[in-house]
Parts: C-alpha cells; sequence; structure tokens
C-alpha cells in the first residue's frame, strides 16, 4: 500500500486566503486561550490559516486568513460565541504583490510589511469580477457606489423587473462596508457576489496613524495615493470621538513615508491645582500654572495613551 500514488483529482487547486485580519484578546492573558481556539477551529476548516503577530499596542495575537469577509465575519462570531473570547479585530485587508528595485518579489498580508518605498518598484492589487442583481430603480445609486470604490461598470442587463450590474473593482475598497452601503442604497434589494479576477499595478501608499507621536501599527492601511488625503482626514476625525481625554494634549496624524497628512488634537482635561488658594497671591498661583504646564510637557514627551478597542471598529466603517 506504501508504493501506491494517489492522483489528484483534475481541477484541484490549493484554497488561498485573500483577505486577512489581526485577531486580539482584549486581555493578553487571553492569548493561549485564543490560539487554542483557532487550532481547534482549523481542524475542521483547511481554508483557515494563521500565523502568531505581535503588535507593540496590542500585545500578542494571531493574523488569520480568509476566504472572503463572510468567512471572517463567521470565525469571528464562533470564537465569541462558542469560546467565550472578547476580541479586537483590526481593519480586514488582502495580500499584495511587491517588487522591490533588487529584482524580488514579495506577497505581504498587511499594510505594516510594506517595504521602504524607495526599495519598490511596483505594487499590484487583486481586483474582483462582480455581480450585483437589484431592482430597476436603484441601478444609478448602485453605479455610483460601485465608481466611488474605484470600480467599473462593464455590463448592464435586465431580469423581469431587476437589474445585473457587472463590474470589476480593487477588492480592498470593498473590504470594509461595502456590503451595508450597498444594502442602505437598494433598501436592502441589493445580492452582491464576486470572484477574484488578477492583479494589477497601482499607484498604492500606505497611510500610517500616530496616536501622541508614536505610531499604531494596527491602524496602517494601504490605499490608493488620490485616497489617501481625504481618507486621512476621515481616519483621525473618528479617532478623536473615541480616543480619551488625558491630562497632556494628544495628537492624532495621519501620515504617508513620514510626511503628515492630516491632524486633530485632542485637548488635555485641566486640573484646578490653585483651588485651594484663598486671597489676591498671584505670584503663587502663577508658579503653580506654570510647574503644572511644565508636568503636562513631560507626560506629553513620556506619557502613554491607551488606544480603546472602539478606535479599531472606527476602520471597518468608512464615510
Amino acid at each position: 500500500m506504501s508504493n501506491i500514488t494517489v492522483q489528484l483529482l483534475p481541477g484541484y487547486k490549493e484554497v488561498k486566503p485573500f483577505v486577512y485580519a489581526g485577531f486580539f484578546p482584549v486581555s493578553n492573558e487571553d492569548y493561549n486561550d485564543l490560539k487554542d481556539a483557532i487550532e481547534k477551529l482549523s481542524l475542521s476548516d483547511s481554508a483557515l490559516q494563521f500565523e502568531p503577530e505581535n503588535s507593540p499596542v496590542l500585545g500578542y495575537g494571531v493574523r488569520i486568513g480568509f476566504l472572503g469577509l463572510l468567512h471572517m465575519d463567521i470565525i469571528r462570531e464562533r470564537l465569541e460565541r462558542e469560546y467565550n473570547l472578547d476580541l479586537i479585530v483590526t481593519n480586514p485587508s488582502t495580500d499584495y504583490q511587491v517588487s522591490l528595485t533588487n529584482g524580488e518579489e514579495l506577497d505581504i498580508k498587511s499594510a505594516s510589511e510594506l517595504p521602504d518605498p524607495a526599495q519598490i518598484t511596483e505594487v499590484r492589487e487583486p481586483w474582483i469580477d462582480g455581480e450585483i442583481v437589484v431592482p430597476q430603480d436603484y441601478i444609478g445609486a448602485v453605479i455610483q457606489l460601485i465608481v466611488a470604490k474605484r470600480g467599473r461598470q462593464k455590463n448592464l442587463s435586465y431580469i423581469d423587473e431587476r437589474a445585473l450590474i457587472s463590474f470589476t473593482a480593487p477588492l480592498a475598497n470593498l473590504l470594509t462596508d461595502f456590503y451595508d452601503q450597498l444594502k442602505s442604497v437598494t433598501s436592502g434589494y441589493g445580492s452582491f457576489n464576486y470572484e477574484l479576477a488578477g492583479y494589477q499595478p497601482e499607484d498604492l501608499v500606505r497611510v500610517d496613524f500616530y496616536v501622541a507621536g508614536e505610531m499604531v501599527d494596527a491602524l496602517s492601511v494601504m490605499c490608493h495615493r488620490s485616497e489617501a488625503p481625504g481618507l486621512g482626514r476621515e481616519i483621525v476625525k473618528k479617532l478623536k470621538d473615541v480616543v480619551p481625554r488625558q491630562s497632556f494634549e494628544v495628537a492624532l496624524q495621519a501620515a504617508i513615508g513620514g510626511r503628515f497628512i492630516a491632524r486633530e488634537n485632542i485637548g488635555a482635561y485641566r486640573k484646578d491645582v490653585t483651588g485651594y488658594l484663598y486671597g489676591g497671591d498671584v505670584s503663587r498661583k502663577k508658579k503653580l500654572l506654570a510647574k503644572q504646564a511644565r508636568g503636562k510637557k513631560r507626560m506629553k514627551r513620556f506619557g502613554k495613551v491607551d488606544i480603546p478597542s472602539e478606535a479599531f471598529m472606527v476602520m471597518l466603517k468608512r464615510d
């Protein structure tokens, strides 16, 4: 029996994930439980691929590869429901093909893996061929949504009272809230399916986000250069609503290659250090305020800002 050669079935291809996300436990103590749970799920799901990931901000977690957004949602729900895990899930991304100046070819699965732009000759991103079936009244709104995602309409046909819209678009632009937006503009009547169509070279950049001068690698995203300024402004504004105030001013910044493209400030909450004074001791009051300012300056330099899990959820909802 050991000499028998097993032939693969014709047309068989190894399943390859093309959507990736980082899964981190809210409590670092649950990392081993998370790892064990994913290993158990992978025994019955051969498409599930994962590897350890370490984030300076989020700690130890796991980067998981999925067959699509639905696959990711199912795994997240099972981890939370069946294994009672509280999770932070980072912005989903796809894989990119990168050609370097030295001739080397890379496959990267997250924006943080992108090399120095000076070493890159070309970046290719996956595109999909998609189909949307929708009542005819919503054709215009759906086409506008496709164009907003850098997509291109390929064909339009009619089936009774419905329309079939065929299009192509970059997968990365559909990963966050495309399905929710489609349901919104079609009042819930739009249906969507897609398949991977190949890779195309694009002018892509990595947008990094800084909180109090510290880069949060888990927030980094890849996007088209033309979309970067708007995306940077949108995200820092949303971060301002969820990052808690500190006793020192916190700068929220977006940057491309170290060049800042957007900024919002979270003002410091003020502690009244002169409340116990009475009378007209103005000089004493000024000294106390000056001392407080020096202390805040030191805190701004050395202080750390805790990033709440809500900060990572804003990446999943775009305007």
